[in-house]
């Protein structure tokens, strides 16, 4: 093993490029909602070398960069995060466009089923409550929301929903969606309609929590004995 002392600190950039584990494409083209002038946004997850946390400054718990549109989580963080069923961690380990995983990352994605609980009722719903707060401010103040936020509420509010009944979480939106989606996006569809679709969206997502399929809480112990086998394949 190699002492803690010998092993020199890695930039952010360094623990990205060489110590990621998984690595996907997120945003609208995962969602199956890209059009022509779409960015590439990538998310990843890197395994710090275990060493670097013997000292007192710690490797950082996410990365931003390097490239534009990329962004990065140490596995400990990223796990974390997926057991309080974050929506924007938990859709990463279910991206349908996947660029990079090596062993440790094929076994995290082996744990998805692991991170899925009904608590994701309460993190989606929450998360989707801040957005719309946020467009109702912008309809206050510039008469319209920002519609391309407007679309991803509803996506996220549709996508919470059929993980309650379905126990599955699925990502792409599918074609006859996605073009309901795009008329929002385009401004198409008048703030009220949007409203009432969240009202609805929101109303059946509470409806399919009694009955969903997902487990009460995450499997903890499972996910913490995956991250134990990491660190120590990290010395």
């Amino acid at each position: 093993m190699t002492p803690p002392a010998a092993l020199a600190p890695l930039t952010p950039e360094e623990l990205v490029r060489d110590h990621t584990v998984y690595s996907c494409v997120m945003g609208s083209r995962a969602f199956g909602l890209a059009t022509e002038d779409s960015d590439v946004d990538r998310r990843g997850v890197y395994l710090a070398p275990t060493p670097l946390f013997w000292r007192f400054e710690k490797p950082p718990a996410h990365v931003d960069g390097p490239a534009e549109e990329q962004f990065s989580w140490e596995l400990e963080r990223f796990c974390e995060l997926a057991l309080r069923s974050n929506p924007n961690v938990l859709e990463c380990l279910h991206s349908p466009i996947v660029e990079h995983v090596d062993t440790v990352g094929r076994e995290l994605l082996d744990l998805r089923g692991a991170f899925l609980s009904r608590t994701a009722h309460t993190s989606f719903v929450r998360y989707a409550q801040g957005q719309g707060r946020k467009l109702e401010a912008d309809v206050r103040q510039y008469g319209a929301p920002r519609w391309k936020h407007a679309m991803h509420l509803l996506r996220l509010l549709t996508s919470c929903r059929d993980l309650l009944r379905s126990g599955e979480l699925r990502i792409d939106v599918g074609e006859a969606e996605r073009e309901r989606l795009l008329a929002v996006k385009r401004g198409e569809v008048p703030w009220a309609e949007v409203e009432r679709r969240m009202a609805r969206l929101g109303d059946e997502a509470d409806r399919a929590l009694a009955g969903s399929p997902l487990p009460a809480a995450p499997d903890r112990a499972r996910v913490e004995d995956f991250l134990t086998r990491a660190r120590a394949s990290a010395l």
